[in-house]
Parts: C-alpha cells; sequence; structure tokens
C-alpha cells in the first residue's frame, strides 16, 4: 500500500450515507486511510452506512451535505472549512456534485488538494448543467469509475487525458466470499422472504436502488412475455430501497399485478447480506436504461460466482464478458430481455457453473476493493507531491 505522509487526514464528502456505489467506496477509502496510519473523515448528513464507517475507525462529520439550497451549500462551506482547520485536513475529496462545490469552495479557502471521483454519467441538456456538472473535473485531478466514464469525462468537459485517472469500483472479497456465505445465511433471507424451502425454478436477483433507471419495468414487460408463452418457472426478486419512491414502487406493484406475476416478480426491500442474497439466485440482472458508468451491481454477484444478464451499454461492456460470463441485452428491450431470460432458465447447471467461476476469477483478477484502494492512495500521493 502507498505510503501516506506522517498526520495525513483525508476528508471524503458525499450527500449521505444509506446505500450506493459512491458511498460503498467512500467507506472502502475511509478503511483503507485508516489501515495505513491516517485519519479519515466523511461530511454528509450520515445514514445506515455510518455504523459501518465508525467500526473501521473512520469519522462522521454530520452536516447537510445532500442539500442542493445554495443558501444551505454555503453554510456547508464554512462548516467544512472550520473541520479543514479544526482537523489539520491534509486533501479533500468529493463524490458527489452539489456538496462537491462547497468542498471545492472550503479547499481553497483553506488551500487543501482538492480531487473529485466522477461516479456517474450525469445528464446535460443545458449549458448551465454542463457547468453544474463540471464541478467533478475542477480539482488537482479527476478520478473516474471505469474507462467508459473516463472517455465521456473528456469527450464532455474536454479534460486534459493526463489529470484523469480510472480507477474501477472495487468490490470487498472479504465480504464478498462464497467460503463465508453459508447455507443458514442463505435460509435466513429465504425465510424474511417467505421463499419455499425446495424451489426447482430459476431465480434471478436484481440488486439495486428502486429507481426508474434501473430498468425493472423492462423485466416485468419481459417477465409477462415469458407467462404468456407458458413459462412460469422463474422467480425475479427485487431487492432493493425505493429511498422515498413510493410512486413508483407501487407503479411496479400495480404492473406486476395487471399481469398476473404475483407468483414470478417481488419487491422484497433492502437487504443488508446480498452476498447471501446472490448466492441464493441462480443469476443477477443489471437492465439498467441509461449506461451504468460502472455497475456495481454486475461486480458483485460475479464475485459470488453468479452469471449476470446486463444492458449491452455503459460500464457492463466492460465488466460482463459475454457468452462466458454473462450476457449483454438491448436495453429497455423487453422481447430481447424475454429472450435472455430464457435462455439462461435453460442453461444445464454444469455450464452455469462453469460461467459463475469464469466470473469470479475476472472479479478478483480485475475488480478488488485492495487495488482500488492502492491506485486511490495512490493518486493522493501523485497530488501531494505535486503541490509540494
Amino acid at each position: 500500500m502507498t505510503p501516506l505522509p506522517p498526520d495525513f487526514a483525508l476528508l471524503q464528502v458525499v450527500p449521505e450515507l444509506e446505500t450506493g456505489g459512491a458511498e460503498q467506496t467512500a467507506l472502502d477509502i475511509a478503511q483503507a486511510v485508516v489501515k495505513a496510519g491516517g485519519r479519515a473523515f466523511v461530511a454528509s448528513k450520515g445514514g445506515r452506512m455510518t455504523t459501518r464507517l465508525e467500526a473501521d475507525g473512520g469519522r462522521l462529520a454530520q452536516m447537510p451535505a445532500q442539500s442542493k439550497n445554495p443558501l444551505v451549500m454555503l453554510g456547508n462551506t464554512a462548516r467544512l472549512i472550520d473541520l479543514i482547520r479544526r482537523e489539520k485536513i491534509t486533501l479533500v475529496h468529493a463524490r458527489s456534485r452539489a456538496p462537491a462545490f462547497s468542498a471545492l469552495w472550503a479547499a481553497h479557502a483553506t488551500k487543501v488538494p482538492f480531487v473529485a471521483t466522477y461516479h456517474g454519467i450525469y445528464n446535460a441538456k443545458s449549458g448551465l448543467k454542463r457547468w453544474y456538472n463540471a464541478v467533478m473535473t475542477r480539482g488537482d485531478l479527476v478520478i473516474a469509475n471505469s474507462d467508459y466514464t473516463r472517455e465521456h469525462v473528456i469527450a464532455e468537459h474536454g479534460v486534459d487525458p493526463a489529470r484523469i485517472v480510472a480507477i474501477p469500483r472495487g468490490v470487498d472479497f472479504t465480504r464478498f466470499d462464497i467460503r463465508k456465505v453459508t447455507a443458514a445465511r442463505v435460509q435466513a433471507l429465504r425465510d424474511l422472504w417467505s421463499l419455499p424451502k425446495k424451489d426447482a425454478r430459476t431465480i434471478f436477483v436484481l440488486g439495486g436502488r428502486i429507481t426508474r433507471l434501473k430498468g425493472h419495468a423492462t423485466i416485468i414487460e419481459a417477465a409477462a412475455r415469458l407467462k404468456s408463452e407458458g413459462r412460469e418457472d422463474f422467480l425475479i426478486l427485487f431487492v432493493g430501497d425505493d429511498q422515498g419512491r413510493v410512486e413508483y414502487r407501487q407503479e411496479l406493484e400495480d404492473a406486476i399485478a395487471a399481469a398476473g406475476l404475483g407468483a414470478q416478480v417481488r419487491l422484497v426491500g433492502h437487504c443488508d447480506d446480498m452476498p447471501a442474497a446472490y448466492r441464493l439466485g441462480d443469476f443477477a440482472l443489471l437492465p439498467s436504461t441509461q449506461p451504468e458508468s460502472f455497475g456495481r451491481a454486475a461486480v458483485e454477484p460475479q464475485a459470488m460466482a453468479r452469471p449476470v444478464l446486463v444492458s449491452d451499454h455503459g460500464g457492463g461492456r466492460e465488466t460482463v464478458v459475454e457468452g462466458e460470463t454473462g450476457w449483454r441485452l438491448p436495453p429497455g428491450e423487453s422481447e430481447a430481455w424475454a429472450r435472455g431470460l430464457a435462455r439462461a432458465m435453460d442453461t444445464d447447471v454444469v455450464a452455469r457453473r462453469t460461467m459463475g467461476e469464469a466470473g469470479l476469477a475476472r472479479a478478483r483478477r480485475l475488480y478488488s476493493v485492495d487495488a482500488m484502494c492502492e491506485a486511490t492512495l495512490a493518486v493522493y500521493a501523485r497530488i501531494l507531491e505535486g503541490r509540494a
């Protein structure tokens, strides 16, 4: 691991600590900094992930970092300036646009290095929105969470390629370890979700927030096509938090009921044990309607030796090898997804196992959290050396 300077103190800024890839990455980096002998702070509204942050030795600086209100953002700037000076912060790392403004202003005011990670492919239909998104490019360096994201940032903002580094998100293989996922853990989820102990159906797991861009509607339409053809030998589990999107969740529930899919498609809510959830399933799904910048929900199931069906755009083209670790399907095309689901269901046990093992080997080789943390700490060292 790249050595840190004496008394190194990192401040990361994220809106909340409820769920999500940016939030998980912030916790992983905080843990790596603490292990390397530094101090790690996360400025955020807080949330359920705070317990993990503090257990790993990090500290929460609670503030309304999720707010886009300009007055609140100015207040956050003052809070961050005070924190940077009081805790002698060495470097500020922003992971979301709205709090990045406060973090950037505070870093400039205190003359502390600033870096941001471009975690998503942010839409920009106007010059104002492009300016808003560009806050993530105004630091000493820019980190992109995939090669796809890196190319997007260069094309969208004209960033010098030398100033942007691609660091794929990492999977925590101490958590996503098939050897640690016991039958009892899998059974606990079956009991929680009221699933039959013996179920011969093929089980698909779609892990991620209940939000429109994740493509749940495409899967419901695909499942309805299969049922109309007489196929009912499958179960699809939507595993994730609606994060207050009550109307959209109800829209999905209504679509499931209207198609008569109550026995085939279920929303089971947030899950604290995603390794067991992926082991419970036979395949994972990531049918995003918009390109994923990386797609952690395509890599984590591969770490659990499960093949993945993913939309054929964005980061999915990097993380899933067609026909080897899963299949890539046209985004939003329910007929193609129906055929993809059927193909998966008709794949024999040996072929499923072979694909799962290939995905596991590739994920361990390319997407370990240790490699991500090492690369990120190397970026910090590069920035500090440049400043010196």
